[in-house]
Parts: structure tokens; C-alpha cells; sequence
């Protein structure tokens, strides 16, 4: 009976670890690619009012990343921007970016489209 009991946890336990894997190295290439280039862009990111430099953005960016990673929910490009580069968890106020010379946006649209660009280059 114990050894069906623990073959039973083994059986459970090996299918909540692969329930658990890790992102495809293709996701995680193109979110750091966007953490990249935000970091590199000179632009600003509103946050509740607050303007924040590239840096500061892509670093707080980067921890709302971790906590998706941790609970699975950004299996995705796509999905870690609508999750967590869109607005904010705390007001639900919407982040904005501005860059020099450029009409401010949202964030989810100048993310989308570094992600469009990232893609297009891969494939050539």
C-alpha cells in the first residue's frame, strides 16, 4: 500500500512540474527583447501620473514579468503586454509612453509594435 501511496505523489507531483515548465525560449527572447528596447529608447513612461526614465520602466516592468512568469500567466508576448504593459495593477490607469519627437501613446501599442518589428527582423 505505501508503495502505491508513493508512486501515486510521484505520478502527481511529475504532472504539476510539467504543468509548471518554463516559457518557450522564443517567448522569453522576444520579452527581453522588449525590455532591450525600452531600455534603449529614450522614452518616458507615465504611471499614475508619475514619469518614469526607459530604465525605471523596463525595471518595473520587469518585476510585474516575474510575477506573471511565477503563476504562469504570460505564455506569451502578447499576453505578458496585456497582462502586465498596459496599465497599472494598482489604479487601472493606463501607461503612456513618450518619445522624443513622437505623439504620446499607449503602451501597449508602442510595445506591440516593437514586438511586430523584433518578428519581421527574425524572419528575413
Amino acid at each position: 500500500m505505501k508503495q502505491i501511496t508513493f508512486s501515486l505523489i510521484l505520478l502527481l507531483s511529475s504532472l504539476f512540474t510539467s504543468a509548471q515548465a518554463a516559457q518557450p525560449a522564443a517567448t522569453e527572447l522576444e520579452i527581453g527583447q522588449l525590455f532591450t528596447a525600452l531600455e534603449t529608447s529614450n522614452c518616458q513612461l507615465n504611471r499614475n501620473g508619475t514619469w518614469y526614465s526607459a530604465k525605471e520602466a523596463s525595471a518595473h516592468l520587469q518585476t510585474k514579468y516575474k510575477y506573471l512568469q511565477d503563476k504562469n500567466l504570460a505564455p506569451t508576448a502578447e499576453k505578458f503586454i496585456e497582462r502586465a504593459a498596459t496599465e497599472s495593477s494598482y489604479s487601472g490607469k493606463n501607461y503612456v509612453m513618450s518619445c522624443s519627437g513622437k505623439e504620446m501613446q499607449a503602451s501597449g501599442p508602442w510595445l506591440l509594435a516593437v514586438l511586430a518589428k523584433y518578428r519581421a527582423g527574425i524572419k528575413k
